[in-house]
């Protein structure tokens, strides 16, 4: 499967993942939904589509989560037919960040969250540390940086 990342230290531990879990799709993502890493999508806005409402789903089961239990809820599941969808985040040196993986019945959820585990490990490993900026944050210019970081996973110099 192909993945295209916007920063090399994600590739390794999210292919071994994906190799692991036997992954048909899968996002790395911004909880703002800027988008990480891509892999198994062919078009560019299935990855903004599918980027956006992963980090609607984040925010509101966090949301729920909170008014419910007092915490937010870890590890969200679907179980449709033919395929299933994992949701959870992940902490790094970076930040914060969601996956989803969407997988069928070669893999099962419990074999995912176990990899899943093993995954935020090595991200968190393989984090660098921050930068230090002298310039504004890092989502001043969201569009910029969206259609920056898209061309980036889809091999273009620059977007159309």
């Amino acid at each position: 499967m192909n993945i295209a990342t916007v920063e090399s230290w994600i590739e390794a531990p999210l292919k071994r993942y994906l190799d692991d879990v036997h992954a048909q799709l899968a996002l790395l993502l911004h909880p703002s939904g800027q988008v990480l890493a891509q892999a198994g999508f062919t078009r560019e806005v299935d990855v903004m589509s599918a980027c956006a409402l992963a980090a609607a789903v984040h925010a509101t089961g966090g949301e729920l989560g909170r008014q419910v239990e007092g915490s937010a809820f870890r590890g969200l599941h679907y179980a449709g037919p033919s395929k299933q969808l994992f949701l959870a985040p992940l902490t790094t040196s970076r930040g914060t960040f969601v996956c989803l993986t969407v997988f069928d019945d070669t893999s099962s959820l419990g074999l995912v969250r176990l990899y899943f585990d093993e995954l935020a490990r090595a991200l968190a490993s393989a984090a660098p540390p921050l930068p230090v900026r002298s310039t504004p944050g890092p989502f001043v210019d969201f569009e910029a940086d969206l259609n920056r970081n898209l061309a980036a996973l889809f091999g273009r110099d620059e977007v159309v």
